[in-house]
């Protein structure tokens, strides 16, 4: 990380990893939504381990938080969700971007500095950060539905 020490951005990031049920050929051998959700977690888990973000120290991953399950009425299914905590440090808040608009993204605690000043350059840099994020999601989306 490049940034001053008095500039780097401590916050945890809690990210909830998703599974669906595979349904097992003839009548065994399927999957269930927790443990496909905590296939999913690992899975992330070692990327973020292994693949460096820019601007983005990882300087722990909790894992200990339990599998949770969620009923859909509007499908019928089942979900089951694998929570990660990323305790990380950041060069600046465009960086934590890139944590932050994923889709499994459920919550973010700045644990320090306690006040966080930007200037007109960096709030900039932050609002175009988040129309490029938005213009990706939505391209995922329209390529994901054939909406286009």
């Amino acid at each position: 990380m490049n940034g001053s020490p008095d500039k780097v951005i401590r916050a945890k990031i809690r990210i909830d990893f998703k599974g669906n049920a595979k349904p097992g050929k003839f009548f065994f051998g399927g999957k269930s939504v927790e443990r496909m959700a905590e296939e999913a977690r690992e899975q992330n888990v070692a990327m973020f381990r292994n693949i460096p973000l820019q601007g983005i120290n990882i300087l722990d991953i909790d894992i200990g938080t339990e599998v949770y399950t969620v009923f859909d009425d509007l499908n019928n299914t089942e979900s089951a969700y694998a929570p990660v905590i990323l305790d990380v440090a950041a060069d600046s808040a465009e960086d934590l971007l890139k944590l932050v608009a994923r889709d499994d993204f459920r919550k973010v605690e700045v644990v320090s500095p306690q006040d966080l000043n930007l200037d007109r350059v960096e709030i900039e840099r932050i609002l175009f950060r988040v129309a490029e994020e938005i213009k990706g999601y939505r391209s995922h989306i329209e390529r994901k539905y054939n909406l286009k």
